[in-house]
């Protein structure tokens, strides 16, 4: 142990010894792992990151949940629009037979959303996203309270003029969101009573944003807007232990014979599973981290044959000094690990420095990505790893001539 330690000290020794008499040789090596790393990890901590992000919001519109619409959310380059947009749009009572035949559906709610006009005094919010919600919403995609409460029973059933309002929407309109409680606001040429403001939760990358939405019962919002022309749709959960395949295929068999539509007829609704975006959403992600490893493995090559070239000069600077110390007792393994551990070192060098690079990227991303970009300790001990394998596999070859060379020539070379 005590040997190995030794070995150790005088490879760092060694290595910063070279560092110093061999600034610009060593920083050019170095600078190929650097790059390298900085690709792999700065693409992996940041896909890592936005697939994280991406993830929760696609949990947070239900884990087991199915959004029954005219339109397909999968999208894609033969996005047959047209053929979506003469089917009919999902309907109340329909919701409402979903409801009463599932067996397997534990919630089924009902939404309706439109842009519209919030006033208050002087003070107007255009293009405000206002959802019309049923009860079994709050049990799908739940959302927080900051003031006030949520949307009550009785005012979901009898439709009154009551809404829950974004954080950011009620900062605009009141300065403190915590006065926008009890106050009336003008919505739809309609007065309505802000009973609740939701909790600040920040832009979102599914499209919703809940601190610039107002949320109202839909029998109120059905009074004043068109459900055709108001992205109606069906949301559908079940438990955890039924699986989504499962729920699919009741779903579709329902939805068919509500509509009345023969064997042969293709289907005029599309059943969008969460757990099929979040497929997609992983599929992209590692075409994305394919290229960041294809460009940081390129580097890595690079800067492989940098350290190699290193090893090699410095094998043949040091050729007399190996002699000695195999003419006094060292034996070859002493003196293979030695330049095998001095490779490493500078790899681990070029590998920090790249690390530092990504975590000054994920500071600047974080900010203009609006949400938290990091590098995991996975990831960080891949980065570790990575740089120990390229260490050694770029002096493996200087280090394995160093420890065959001879004492009596090596000590007469110069």
């Amino acid at each position: 142990m005590r040997k190995s330690f030794t070995i150790l000290w005088n490879s760092l020794r060694l290595t910063f010894q070279e560092l110093k008499v061999n600034k610009l040789r060593t920083l050019l090596s170095l600078i190929g792992i650097s790059f390298g790393i900085f690709c792999i990890i700065g693409v992996l901590a940041t896909v890592n990151s936005l697939k994280l992000n991406i993830q929760n919001e696609l949990s947070s519109l239900g884990t087991n949940s199915i959004y029954i619409d005219k339109w397909d959310y999968m999208g894609g380059a033969d996005y047959p629009w047209w053929k979506y947009q003469k089917r009919p749009s999902p309907k109340y009572r329909e919701s409402l037979m979903l409801k009463q035949r599932s067996q397997l559906a534990s919630h089924v709610a009902f939404q309706l959303e439109s842009r519209s006009t919030v006033n208050y005094g002087d003070v107007s919010l255009l293009s405000v996203n206002v959802t019309g919600v049923t009860p079994d919403e709050q049990s799908i995609n739940p959302v927080e309270i900051q003031y006030g409460r949520y949307l009550s029973s009785n005012e979901f059933k009898f439709g009154n003029a009551a809404a829950v309002i974004g954080y950011t929407n009620a900062e605009d309109l009141f300065g403190n969101p915590e006065r926008a409680l009890g106050k009336a606001v003008k919505l739809f040429n309609t007065k309505v009573t802000i009973i609740g403001v939701l909790k600040k939760t920040g832009a979102s990358l599914t499209g919703f944003n809940s601190d610039q939405a107002i949320m109202v019962p839909y029998q109120f919002a059905r009074k004043y807007l068109d459900e055709d022309n108001a992205s109606p749709k069906i949301i559908v959960k079940a438990d955890e232990s039924i699986s989504s395949e499962a729920l699919y295929n009741e779903l579709r068999g329902i939805m068919r014979s509500i509509r009345m539509l023969g064997p042969r007829d293709e289907d005029n609704f599309s059943l969008n599973k969460v757990s099929a975006m979040a497929d997609q959403v992983n599929s992209i992600f590692g075409s994305i981290n394919l290229g960041g490893w294809a460009i940081g493995i390129l580097s890595l090559v690079v800067g492989a044959f940098g350290i190699s070239n290193i090893m090699f000069v410095t094998v043949k600077e040091r050729t007399p000094i190996i002699g000695l110390k195999k003419a006094i007792g060292a034996k070859s393994r002493s003196i293979l690990s030695e330049f095998l551990l001095e490779a490493a070192i500078i790899s681990i060098l070029g590998g920090l420095i790249g690390i530092l690079l990504v975590y000054v990227l994920t500071i600047v991303l974080s900010g203009a990505l609006g949400f938290p970009v990091f590098i995991s300790m996975p990831i960080l001990l891949l980065a570790i790893f990575i740089c120990l394998v390229i260490g050694v596999v770029s002096g493996i070859i200087p280090a394995y001539s160093a420890a065959k060379l001879d004492p009596v020539v090596a000590i007469r070379s110069k």
